[in-house]
This record gives C-alpha cells, sequence and structure tokens, in this order.
C-alpha cells in the first residue's frame, strides 16, 4: 500500500487507496458514501446482481482500520444506500459481525441524503448519529460539499468524484480521487458499486487519483 501524505488545515493526514483519509493527531479514519446494501437493494427490484459487495467493501474498511490503528471512525454520510438494503438480513448481518469485531470502535456517522430516506442504522451498532455540518476543530465533518459559515475546513464526499487519465494511443481511463481545495476536500466513495463522477476540478485544486494500491498526485488537470 502507498498512501500520499499532505496537510489539510495545519493537520497531517494520509490519503489511502483504501478511499479513505486517516487524520493523525485524532487517530480517526475518515470515509464517505458506503452505500451498504445497494446491490441488495437492486436486487430486491428484480434486478439480479451477485451478493457480497458489502462484504468486500467491509474488509477493505477493516483492512484500512488494521493498517492506521484507527480508534475513530468518520462517516461523511450515505451509510446505506436505501431502506430495502438496510432492511436486507444478510446485509445487516455482515455489518453487525463486522462491528462486533470493533467494540471499542468510536463511529460518528454525519447524515447524508440517501442516509434521510433509508433511516439511521439500528441502535445495536453503536454509532453516533448528527447532522451536518459537524465541528472537529479545524474541520467541518460533512456529506454535500459547500462552503462553511465558520473558518472550518470541510470534509466532505456526495459526488464520487473522478478523474479521467489519458495516455498514449487514445487510453482513457477513469479513476476514483480526492479533491482537495482551499476550503474544503471531497473524498471518493468508499463504496465499490457506486461508480464516479468526472469532475470539474479548479486550477488551483489538488487531485489525487486511486489506482490500484496507491495514491498518485496528478501533476496537470489538461488530461480531464
Amino acid at each position: 500500500m502507498s498512501d500520499h501524505e499532505i496537510s489539510l488545515a495545519g493537520e497531517a493526514v494520509r490519503l489511502l487507496p483504501e478511499r479513505a483519509i486517516y487524520w493523525e493527531r485524532e487517530r480517526a479514519l475518515v470515509v464517505a458514501d458506503l452505500h451498504w446494501g445497494k446491490a441488495a437493494t437492486f436486487r430486491a427490484a428484480g434486478v439480479p446482481l451477485p451478493p457480497g459487495t458489502t462484504a468486500g467493501d467491509l474488509t477493505r474498511l477493516d483492512r484500512a482500520l488494521r493498517r492506521t490503528g484507527a480508534r475513530r471512525l468518520f462517516l461523511l454520510g450515505d451509510l446505506f444506500h436505501a431502506r430495502e438494503g438496510r432492511r436486507s438480513g444478510a446485509t445487516l448481518s455482515a455489518v453487525a459481525a463486522w462491528r462486533a469485531g470493533h467494540p471499542a470502535l468510536d463511529v460518528l456517522l454525519v447524515r447524508g441524503n440517501h442516509d434521510r430516506h433509508a433511516g439511521d442504522p439500528p441502535d445495536d451498532l453503536g454509532m453516533t448519529i448528527v447532522n451536518a455540518p459537524h465541528h472537529v476543530a479545524p474541520f467541518a465533518l460533512q456529506h454535500e460539499p459547500a462552503p462553511v459559515a465558520t473558518a472550518s475546513y470541510a470534509l466532505a464526499g456526495h459526488l464520487h468524484p473522478g478523474f479521467v487519465m489519458a495516455g498514449p494511443a487514445r487510453q482513457r481511463e477513469r479513476l476514483a480521487c480526492f479533491v482537495i481545495g482551499a476550503r474544503g476536500a471531497i473524498l471518493p466513495a468508499f463504496g465499490s458499486f457506486t461508480g464516479t463522477l468526472a469532475i470539474s476540478a479548479r486550477p488551483d485544486d489538488r487531485v489525487y487519483v486511486i489506482a490500484d494500491d496507491a495514491v498518485i498526485a496528478v501533476s496537470s488537470l489538461a488530461g480531464r
């Protein structure tokens, strides 16, 4: 694994190829847009998708927690994709088993738009639920990227950002990415069954793509 260390609002953080940010001082892992149970929601609607996406994402989350030694987990919205996924026995069993394996982990969920429709997670998952923005200085934790009224630096998700890398012979590949701006950062979607949206980054934004097990700085936005 090849992380990328940067400074945000004066804080040392690491951008992880697991699609997460690790905040060193708080020993906190920050992720956005897990969309647990999305495949189950599609199956409930009659779309024949294979199971296992939530379990795979939980394995990746386990790996990030283990690698960093995080004691806190900040979830920036859209934990469950929809009510159907939240009610799925297989999804809830997988999530409950994961939570049982991390009894001391302090988990905070900042509600996103899908959470308002899916409903809050079950109480036995032991999560603190808050509305956005939630301030943990110097950051404002929120789901949708938007300026905050205070001097806090915003950490958000929602957009599922992707960056199109172009190479010789007309190769083009859209990769999940972190977008680091002057007043806020947008995290990639953590969920593997989410897709990406090609971003419109500003010239002063820094973009870091996730390529397999590495986070790589994009030196120019010309390839977008």
